[in-house]
């Protein structure tokens, strides 16, 4: 699959089969995250990934009873570097990287936004100097959602100067 398939049959996934996954393939999505972009190539992020399934329903009510969140094959949680400026920002990048290497493996993602921050932290021994930006749930699709609505290019896109619906 092509970057341009994967982009555009990517969904979130909110239901997931119980399977682990293999370490390779893991490894595989993980390395794609971390050779992603990063402002002045700093790298001012890292994930904790939780594969163990008691581990994983533990998260269940951390991410706001998201049950899901326990079924999945592995929970990336994103740690940033409040310190460093485009932490963040870097992160996100790192992560969608990983999301559509993981379509084109036929596995699904769902970015979890909804969670305890001070609980998750706890939950992964997190250091006071660092902050949980983002998750991720990765595993097997058991559902397959169709394509949502998408604002028209023209209500997003300007040229040249903000409002500048039309080309020029």
């Amino acid at each position: 699959m092509d970057v341009t398939g994967a982009i555009k049959t990517r969904r979130s996934i909110r239901k997931f089969r119980r399977m682990e996954m293999p370490v390779d393939m893991l490894d595989h999505l993980l390395e794609m995250a971390r050779v992603a972009p990063s402002g002045a190539n700093r790298q001012s992020w890292e994930m904790v990934v939780i594969t163990d399934r008691l581990r994983l329903k533990g998260l269940v009510p951390i991410c706001k009873d998201q049950a899901f969140v326990g079924d999945c094959s592995a929970f990336l949680v994103g740690i940033d570097d409040p310190h460093q400026k485009w932490a963040k920002v870097d992160l996100t990048i790192a992560m969608d990287h990983l999301s559509l290497a993981a379509v084109e493996e036929g596995l699904g993602t769902c970015w979890i936004g909804a969670f305890d921050q001070a609980r998750m932290s706890e939950y992964i021994g997190l250091p006071a100097d660092r902050k949980v930006t983002v998750c991720m749930a990765l595993g097997y699709p058991d559902e397959t959602p169709p394509a949502r609505g998408r604002k028209k290019g023209e209500e997003l896109f300007s040229w040249d100067r903000y409002g500048e619906r039309d080309r020029i």
